[in-house]
């Protein structure tokens, strides 16, 4: 191994799974060390399976890599597929949170056809709220506090076409003692009473938001502004929040 060309044991070293590269072969010797630390054995491994992006953009690729392979909505039940479960700090105001087959009534399709529920709001204010651990899903602390990758957040709401509605969306950033670290608010939504009842997105990237965070607290919710009996107010499906490579 010591005679091989550099080219060919990255070549070589390049099939090792991810992990053990860093865990195991990067202790080896200071050759390999410099190798699993180095761009070219992850750029060939970015390349191998098919993780694209512009050599000018990559400032860490073996950052990317681990990146790119775990990006995945850290929202659990986003589309209510499972009741209420995952949902903490659930305020039930009116007749509580509901959960509803699409289009629903006086509503719209949604613009995934992979998405088949959504929550709905009743007559005062109904709230619920997710905190994703960053460490427990895989996200180490050296890569948050010092590559601070992009932390995207999205959110869908709807109002139904006969009832008018309020939303709200709120994802804090927290540190191993929850203290806010960075914070998006959106403004409150009002959808007025004859809408479309069209599905509308929003979404904030944080980024640059500093060391120290190992949380993410997402919340949203809303109410009718009919005061309605029932659930007439804002509906919301397809959560997300992902760790961009």
């Amino acid at each position: 191994m010591e005679s091989l060309p550099e080219a060919v044991l990255i070549r070589i070293l390049a099939s090792v799974p991810a992990v053990e590269l860093v865990l195991v072969c990067r202790l080896v010797c200071c050759q390999w060390k410099n190798l699993v630390d180095g761009a070219a054995l992850w750029i060939l491994k970015c390349q191998q399976e098919g993780l694209t992006r512009a050599e000018s953009d990559a400032k860490n690729w073996q950052n990317f890599y681990f990146l790119s392979k775990k990006r995945k909505n850290l929202i659990k039940n986003p589309c209510g597929e499972e009741d209420l479960e995952h949902w903490g700090e659930v305020e039930n105001g009116g007749d509580g949170w509901k959960i509803e087959e699409l289009p629903g009534d006086f509503g719209k399709e949604f613009p995934s056809e992979e998405v088949h529920k959504y929550f709905v709001t009743s007559y005062e204010w109904c709230r619920k709220a997710q905190v994703i651990d960053l460490r427990a899903e895989g996200y180490w602390e050296e890569l948050m506090d010092t590559t601070q990758p992009k932390i995207m957040v999205r959110d869908w709401y709807a109002g139904r076409s006969d009832a008018g509605c309020l939303y709200e969306l709120c994802v804090k950033l927290l540190s191993e003692n929850e203290d806010v670290l960075a914070e998006y608010k959106s403004e409150t939504v009002t959808i007025p009473q004859e809408n479309d009842a069209s599905w509308t997105e929003i979404s904030h990237i944080f980024s640059n938001y500093g060391p120290g965070v190992r949380f993410v607290r997402f919340e949203h919710g809303g109410q009718d502004t009919q005061f309605w009996k029932g659930w007439y107010g804002v509906r919301v499906t397809s959560s997300s929040v992902t760790v961009e490579p």
